[in-house]
């Protein structure tokens, strides 16, 4: 949805959530988020890890070993950390990839992390 279509859908019932794609690849939606957020509406990502193309980065990579954790564990901890509003539901096939996806709401990224992140 885009802020103008949930502006037209305001004008005619409450809305508490809004589901578009985006993840630490895909960040169209930064502004969004953040207006969202400032409204106490809801977010949530679609494809969070990227979905039929999970998301690979050598920058993603990189700071998931440094934090020893998966690139996906630091996928997930980056759209908890980035704001407030957003509500992960992210599928899984396996108890290992149910782990790795709970590991994403334990772990705090540290600030250089962050900024070497945003060059994704």
């Amino acid at each position: 949805m885009s802020a103008e279509q949930i502006a037209e859908a305001q004008s005619i019932a409450p809305v508490v959530c809004v589901q578009n794609f985006y993840n630490i690849a895909n960040r169209r939606d930064d502004e969004l988020v953040d207006s969202l957020a400032a409204r106490g509406i809801a977010y949530v990502p679609y494809f969070p890890l990227g979905g039929f193309s999970p998301l690979q980065s050598e920058i993603l990579s990189s700071v998931a070993a440094h934090l020893g954790a998966t690139p996906m564990t630091i996928a997930l901890a980056w759209l908890l950390q980035r704001s407030p509003n957003i509500l992960l539901i992210p599928g899984t096939s396996s108890v290992a990839h149910l782990h790795e996806n709970v590991a994403g709401a334990g772990l705090t990224i540290p600030e250089d992390a962050l900024e070497e992140l945003k060059r994704i």
